[in-house]
């Protein structure tokens, strides 16, 4: 039997539902602060995945201001199969400040995975992690996570159930408080509710988003429980098997809780799949820290474990719940995984660029980025610098290894010394790399340098410049394994040249950002990007000729 090599998504793809309509499997991961909002992604043989289109891509959301880690959190994608709809709910986090958690929770459904979306039908602010079930019957419930935020009471806070209108939103009779959790893990969120042989099965996360993190099952003959907790007292799949007693610990780090003879860490946030084959599987997220590190800059990727009913209840297919770089594949379907896909190459030849490209905070929108003012180029209007959680005019995807290299040819006429194009990494408005083409200190000529923001500090590299004849260049990036080397080559010069020396940039990752207080810091992941800044007249924008990833 064939293996599937996790993650079989990388880079930032976490918090995955999973559902499968026909031979079709779509998983919908977390954006944050990131436009458009919901990736959703498609594939035949649950090995190889493609990003096909996201769910909020008409200012359902407004992002601006979002402070790392709030903005979309854990979508929940569900397939009601009496009215053949899609069904899609999130979390809107707009406060984490106090530790009040303030969200508000929506759904919206669409004949099509691809949509077009309904309008956001609002649900609930009682926590986060919204989750919809469709029963037999023809009732729907969401699930979701209450948050708890009185003194002295078991945080975060109780998962609960309520019968749900999905006309309008409305909750029909009162919330059913059904558990803190199944194990002494804690920190219970993430509730999803599925239904086999005659149970009712609560699969939740818990230990929190770190190294503790796992997946846990309870079940129950009535959908508002009481739920029994898996027999084996632990999570049916983590990435750190030892016991720990950590209720009402808000601590969502939990390093002691590294696992040094795994390369996957913090597996959990789990959802369950039936396939065609009938067999068993539960995506999950994870993480992989640098070498030596328990620094991650691909933030938390999209994986999958194998699973099996033994008696009642689910576990991997190992016997075990220590969650695996590798899984069985499907009985009888065939793949072959990729090992390339992630690499882009885009010259901007087509009205539509990559779809891999997000935005911080402000939405993708023609008056800023465009492939038709200058064809064969993508044309970036500068606004805010990227301090801004507003209008930054950056265009990112996701890093997805620890090896790799950007590039792209940029050509600009800056005319005031706040304005700058080029290319860089960025994690958010606290912590970037950003290698520009501006204007000297004279404002005199255009010259490449290197400006590096750090847990909201900011760094000009002004002793070492480049002069640019033709205010043109091309510009490379290699990132190895928390290191970046900036490179450039001129019109004049077929040879890359480096540009000062190596730089450290390890700290853009989910542990060595300054998130809210109280918080690890972020779990929203590296991303590369071509960006323009104009805090001078807005009319100033950069071309660039094409945007290219390579992994190596």
């Amino acid at each position: 039997m064939q293996k599937i090599a996790n993650p079989i998504i990388k880079g930032m793809a976490p918090d995955p539902s999973i559902i499968r309509v026909d031979e079709d499997y779509y998983i919908a991961t977390s954006t944050f602060h990131w436009n458009p909002a919901v990736q959703i992604f498609h594939s035949k043989d649950l090995a190889n995945w493609k990003l096909i289109s996201y769910a909020l891509t008409n200012n359902e959301v407004n992002l601006r201001g979002t402070n790392t880690p709030a903005g979309i959190w854990a979508p929940h994608l569900s397939y009601d199969s009496k009215t053949k709809k899609y069904w899609l709910a999130y979390s809107h986090m707009q406060n984490m400040a106090g530790r009040e958690f303030n969200s508000d929770s929506f759904a919206v459904w669409s004949d099509s995975i691809t949509g077009p979306w309904s309008k956001p039908i609002y649900l609930t602010s009682i926590g986060f992690d919204p989750a919809l079930f469709h029963d037999e019957n023809g009732k729907h419930y969401v699930s979701i996570l209450e948050w708890e935020t009185r003194t002295g009471y078991q945080a975060p806070g109780h998962i609960v159930i309520a019968e749900v209108d999905l006309e309008n939103g409305s909750i029909i009779g009162d919330w059913h408080r059904v558990t803190n959790g199944f194990t002494t893990r804690g920190c219970a969120e993430a509730p999803q509710i599925y239904k086999h042989d005659g149970y009712y099965y609560l699969l939740i996360a818990a230990g929190g988003t770190g190294y503790a993190h796992g997946v846990e099952m309870g079940r129950s003959k009535n959908v508002f429980g009481p739920y029994e907790p898996d027999p084996s007292g632990e999570p049916i799949i983590t990435s750190s098997p030892h016991h720990i007693f950590s209720l009402g610990d808000p601590d969502a780090g939990h390093f002691e809780m590294y696992n040094p003879n795994s390369i996957m860490q913090k597996a959990g946030h789990g959802s369950l799949v039936q396939t065609q084959t009938d067999e068993w599987y539960i995506t999950h997220l994870m993480s992989r820290p640098l070498p030596e590190t328990k620094l991650n800059p691909l933030g938390r990727e999209t994986s999958i474990q194998k699973m099996v009913w033994k008696d009642g209840w689910l576990q991997m297919a190992d016997g075990s719940n220590l969650a695996k770089m590798e899984t069985p594949g499907m009985t009888n379907v065939e793949f072959s995984q990729s090992q390339q896909s992630d690499d882009i190459n885009d010259h901007f030849d087509q009205e539509n660029y990559d779809l891999r490209f997000m935005t911080p905070y402000r939405e993708q929108e023609s008056t800023w980025v465009n492939t038709t003012e200058n064809p064969h180029h993508l044309r970036i209007y500068g606004n805010n610098s990227f301090f801004s959680q507003v209008n930054p005019a950056i265009m990112a995807t996701r890093a997805t290894s620890f090896d790799y290299s950007i590039e792209t040819k940029v050509t600009c006429n800056p005319n005031h010394y706040s304005e700058a194009a080029g290319i860089g990494l960025y994690y958010d408005s606290n912590n970037w790399l950003y290698a520009r083409l501006c204007l000297d200190d004279n404002e005199e000529k255009v010259v490449l340098r290197i400006l590096q923001a750090k847990l909201g500090d900011r760094t000009d590299d002004i002793f070492n410049e480049v002069e640019v004849p033709n205010n043109t260049a091309e510009l490379k990036i290699e990132y190895l394994m928390g290191n970046a080397t900036v490179w450039y080559k001129l019109d004049t010069d077929n040879n890359w040249q480096q540009l000062g020396t190596s730089i450290d940039v390890s700290y853009l990752s989910d542990e060595g950002v300054n998130g809210e207080p109280g918080e690890i810091g972020g779990f929203t992941a590296l991303f590369n990007f071509l960006g323009t800044i104009d805090a001078h007249q807005h009319d100033f924008y950069a071309d660039f000729d094409y945007y290219t990833v390579k992994n190596n």
